[in-house]
């Protein structure tokens, strides 16, 4: 057994047990693989220990990777998300290349993203990012204004509004942490109140995991404890 394929189960151990704890059902918590600065041959050992969604951060990596699992049948059934801060003129590669987009935080970008999006693709999933610590060096958008972007959105045809993602300030203690996610939690609640449709909250990376999940998050991105630190 691989090291990667030992630390995929031990993350979804982890998942299994936070989920029990606050008396969720595991099965509703998509396990990201962030595979950013990680090379193929880290990504076929999650793929052949049965992992399937993969994040990246940088879009010419990212793409890079795809184009190369696309021409091999391993590549067969990926997810591709891409979650990093996203410039208009990367939009492109991202419409074209990946299936859902989290870090969507502005109009221009929305519709540049539905512009480009090739008409013989499904739809790219997208998630609202919202700047819940009210950082000024953090992309994301005020909760105020996730309403009227969920709105534009959701009249564009070729994107699909999944839900909401969120980096928090780092925060160690547990009680703050949640804290934090549970604003998010409550934003969730108001946006598919609105849209019934969404179904998806990006919460919790390798360090905050069990009060993400606490908080109602459907979605980890982990890759520390599945890859390893950082190359």
């Amino acid at each position: 057994m691989s090291t990667i394929e030992q630390n995929l189960q031990r993350v979804h151990q982890q998942i299994r047990t936070a989920a029990q704890d606050c008396g969720r059902d595991p099965r509703q918590i998509t396990l990201l693989a962030v595979s950013k600065t990680k090379p193929v041959t880290a990504i076929e050992a999650a793929i052949a220990a049965g992992q399937r969604a993969f994040g990246e951060n940088y879009v010419q990596e990212g793409v890079e990777k795809i184009g190369w699992f696309r021409e091999r049948s391993e590549g067969t059934g990926l997810i591709w998300h891409f979650i990093g801060p996203l410039q208009s003129n990367k939009s492109r590669l991202v419409a074209e290349n990946f299936d859902w987009c989290h870090t969507l935080d502005r109009p221009q970008l929305a519709r540049r993203l539905n512009d480009q999006r090739p008409a013989q693709r499904a739809s790219l999933n997208v998630l609202i990012q919202i700047n819940i610590s009210d950082e000024p060096t953090k992309a994301g958008i005020a909760p105020e204004d996730m309403l009227s972007l969920a709105a534009l959105i959701a009249e564009c045809p070729r994107l699909r509004l999944r839900g909401l993602m969120a980096i928090p300030a780092q925060e160690s203690n547990f009680q703050r942490q949640l804290a934090v996610f549970k604003r998010m939690s409550d934003l969730y609640e108001a946006i598919q109140r609105v849209h019934p449709d969404v179904d998806t909250l990006s919460l919790g990376m390798t360090d905050d995991m069990p009060a993400a999940i606490a908080a109602g998050s459907t979605l980890v991105r982990i890759g520390t404890a599945i890859f390893g630190a950082r190359d």
